[in-house]
């Protein structure tokens, strides 16, 4: 006797969709700006908002998708293309930090996490850099390695903040 299966996903599970597929977009797209002051905060703002609106799990695999395409369309020089996995790991180290601690402040959460985010790649970028690229290479990862990475994580969280605070307002209306 043959059964029939009802499959069913409910509003949350659509609106979850629906936010991860605008998330993954933004995150896809942001890197093809191929300008580090608008590629970062744009990128670390879905990092954050990503943890917010689909959960820290979901959150991972739109932080994975940047990296990829900006060494992909020339955002990070090819030569750098061995910190890709590092990338991708300080974003994880981000939203994984910024989800344990927004629950406690948001504040808190966003800067503790961009603060360990660029300990993170700046040390990491300080040590493989030096080890398989050229010294004019190795200056060049470092700076775009290093303090950027720090403010473009803070710009992002402030973006965050605002897009939040106008949704909240939005709603209220």
């Amino acid at each position: 006797m043959d059964q029939i299966k009802t499959f069913c996903i409910n509003k949350k599970v659509i609106l979850t969709l629906a936010q991860f597929g605008v998330l993954v977009g933004i995150a896809t797209v942001a890197p093809l700006f191929h300008n580090q002051p608008i590629t970062g905060p744009i990128v670390n703002a879905t990092l954050f908002l990503a943890v917010i609106f689909v959960g820290t799990q979901n959150a991972i695999l739109v932080g994975l998708i940047p990296s990829l395409i900006a060494l992909s369309v020339g955002l990070l020089p090819s030569p750098l293309s061995p910190m890709v996995p590092f990338i991708m790991l300080s974003n994880t180290i981000l939203i994984l930090t910024f989800g344990y601690l927004r629950k406690q402040n948001f504040w808190l959460g966003m800067i503790t996490a961009g603060a360990i985010k660029f300990i993170f790649l700046y040390s990491s970028s300080f040590i493989v850099v030096n080890l398989i690229a050229k010294k004019s290479i190795a200056a060049k990862a470092a700076a775009i390695l290093s303090w950027p990475q720090l403010l473009t994580a803070l710009a992002g969280g402030i973006i965050t903040w605002i897009i939040l605070k106008t949704l909240k307002n939005t709603k209220m209306q």
